[in-house]
This record gives structure tokens, sequence and C-alpha cells, in this order.
């Protein structure tokens, strides 16, 4: 404010006007100040309060964001070591195949060892056959469930760390804004400084409903792998079952197999044992049968030497004498039935070796196929038995 110069009119002396005027303008000019300085106090005051409102009110949205990302990230855990835990269960099992699997393998190697004649493929061989082919699928059902369990492990964890790297941000920003709400004018001695190096930072660009939907496709991917995960869980509960089912069916099925065949064979081996007597025993009425023979042949000879030292004897009668009367008849039919008695009786004695010969490759044949059966059911009842009785299929 300007006052004009009167000094060259009125003298040296101030003028009383001007003085009056300047006064009233110092006056004009401190009203108006303090109304200034209660407008400018009303203001501040308004903006702060209004700031601490925001600022709670961005508090308790970053709090419960904070309980839907540690609630989320809770289940996750949870679902996480549940997979985990399951996934030593899987790895169980496929341990647990290949006890049996090798059992298996030697059964059919023993059985192997079995004679030419015992080698066919029989029922038991059928069973042990689908029985490798059941293991070795569920082994390698198995190992895939695992690939798979690990991938969704992976997955999980991954989730886990965006859930918590959140976490842990929105928990700072969370301190922060804290701190700015019980902030006061007396309290920023100490945080002057970086308050004013933040001045120079370049303007922030996340938008508030950017910032809301980093943590809801955090949630929402969480979520999504936790689904998954339990689909997994109950698909894989279902497959440990599953196999355990399959493959204690299919260790019923042979064991019962080699149980028949068993019974076969001992009633075949039974059978051929109670055989043996009796062919033993028709060898020897062979041999007594041969003996009586040769007595008979013995005996006709005998007969036929005498009937022939007769008719020679006849002989010698005078030539008047030498008639063919009843006598010489009788003796000539006599070595005519004798000579035919004795060839027969050499035929049946002939024919008596032979049968008794049969009759002992009989035997022969029948003690080989007794000692193979005794080979095949040792085999089958003693060492593949005993190999499979320690095998034991399990839920796990």
């Amino acid at each position: 404010m300007s006052f004009p110069d009167h000094s060259s009119q009125l003298g040296a002396g101030p003028d009383l006007k001007n003085i009056e005027v300047m006064l009233n303008h110092s006056e004009l000019f401190r009203a108006e100040c303090k109304g200034l300085i209660l407008e400018t106090d009303k203001a501040w005051r308004r903006m702060q309060n209004d700031d601490k409102k925001r600022l709670d009110q961005r508090v308790r949205d970053i709090q419960f964001l904070i309980k839907e990302l540690e609630l989320k990230l809770e289940e996750v855990i949870l679902e996480t070591d549940a997979l985990i835990t399951l996934q030593s269960s899987v790895v169980k099992a496929l341990e647990g195949t290949k006890e049996p699997l090798r059992v298996t393998v030697l059964c059919l190697e023993e059985r192997m060892k079995r004679v030419p004649a015992e080698r066919v493929e029989d029922e038991v061989e059928r069973e042990l056959l689908k029985e490798q082919e059941v293991l070795k699928g569920v082994a390698s059902l198995l190992e895939r469930t695992l690939e798979q369990m690990s991938e969704q492990i992976r997955l999980n964890r991954s989730a886990k760390y965006h859930l918590g790297k959140d976490l842990k941000e929105k928990s700072e920003a969370q301190h922060i804004d804290n701190s700015c709400v019980v902030m006061t004018t007396h309290s920023i001695g100490n945080l002057q400084l970086s308050t004013t190096k933040s001045t120079g930072l370049p303007s922030l660009t996340v938008t508030p409903k950017q910032w809301e939907n980093i943590s809801d496709i955090n949630i929402a991917k969480a979520e999504h792998q936790k689904t998954n995960s339990e689909s997994m869980r109950a698909l894989v509960q279902s497959v440990l079952e599953q196999t355990a089912a399959d493959m204690q069916k299919q260790f019923q099925a042979t064991t019962t197999a080699f149980q028949t065949h068993i019974q076969e064979i001992k009633s075949v081996k039974s059978q051929m044992e109670e055989k043996l007597p009796e062919i033993l025993s028709e060898i020897s009425s062979q041999e007594r049968l041969r003996e009586d023979l040769q007595v008979a042949i013995t005996e006709n000879e005998h007969s036929l030497n005498l009937a022939k030292t007769r008719l020679a004897m006849r002989l010698q009668r005078p030539s008047k004498e030498q008639c063919y009367d009843l006598a010489q008849a009788q003796l000539l039919t006599e070595i005519q039935h004798l000579t035919s008695h004795i060839k027969k009786l050499r035929e049946e004695t002939a024919q008596s070796q032979e049968q008794q010969r049969a009759l002992v490759r009989c035997k022969l044949r029948l003690e080989e196929d007794v000692n193979m059966k005794a080979s095949s059911l040792y085999i089958n009842e003693v060492i593949c038995t005993q190999l499979r009785e320690p095998v034991r299929t399990h839920t796990f």
C-alpha cells in the first residue's frame, strides 16, 4: 500500500490524515490476516481429518485383503501339505509293487526249470503272466501319477509364493499407512528427510481398481490351484484304491490257480503211484507165467521124446509086424499134437516176454512221470508258494 507524500506542502510535520488512513489500512490488513489464519487453520485441520479418514479406510481395505490373503494362503498350505502326504503314500504304493513283481518274475523263472514235458502253458502260467502285466501297469500308472502330483505341488507352491509376496507387500503398506494415521506435525522430525526425498519420486501408476485386482488375481489363481489339487487328491486316492484292488484280485487269482494246479498234480501223481504196484505185480505175474510156460514146455518135450522114442522102437519090429495099427496112429497123432503144443507154448512164452518188456517200459515211464510230477509239485508248492507267501498288497 502506498501513501501520497504531502510533506512538501505542510512542512516537516506529519500529515494526520494520511496517518489515519495508514492506521485504518493496517487494521484492515490485520483483520484480513486473522481471517486468513482462521480459514487456513480450519482448512488444514479439515484436510488432516479427511486424510486420516482416507488413511483409516485404506488401512481397513488393506486389512480386509490381508485377511483374504491369509485365509487363502492357509488353505493352499494345508492343501499342499495334504497333497505331499498323499504323494508319500503313492511313493510307498510304487515301492510296494517292486517285491510282488520280483516274486512273480522269480516264479516264472522257477517254473521254467521244470522238465520239458511239464513246461506247458497252463492256467498258472497264464495267471502269472497276467499278474506281471498288472503289476507293471500299476507301477507305470503310479509313476505318471507321481509326476502329475509333483507338477501340482509346484503350481501350489507358486500360488503360495505369490500370495505370500502379496501379503508381505500388503503388510508393509498397512504398516506405512498405520504410521501415517498416527503421524502428527510433532512426530515427523526424523521423517522430514525421507519425506523430502520421496517428493522427487514419479507419480504412481497403479489405480485402486488395479491394486485390488492384483490380490483378486492371486486369490483366484490360488483357489484354482487348490480346486485342482483337491480334485487330484480325490483322483489319486481312487487310483490307489483301484490299483490295490486290481493287484489283490490278480494275486488271489494266481494263488487260486496255483492251488488248483497243485491239487491236480497231486491227484495225477497219486494215481500214478497207485498204478506202480499194479504194474510191478503184473511184471511178477508175467515172470511166474513164463516159468509155468517153461515147465509146460519141458513136460511136453519129455512127452514128445517119449512118443518119438516109442515110434522109433516100433520101427524096429520085424517087417511083417510093421503094421499101421491104432497104437502107431496114436503115437503119430500124439507127436503132432505135442509138437503143436510146444510151438504154441513157446509163442506164448515169447509173447509173455514181450508183454513183460512192455510192462517194464511202462513202469519206467510211470516212474519218470512220477518224478516229473514230484519235481513240478516241489517247484509249484514249495518254491513258488514260499516265494509268494510273504507278499502282501496294501491300500495306502
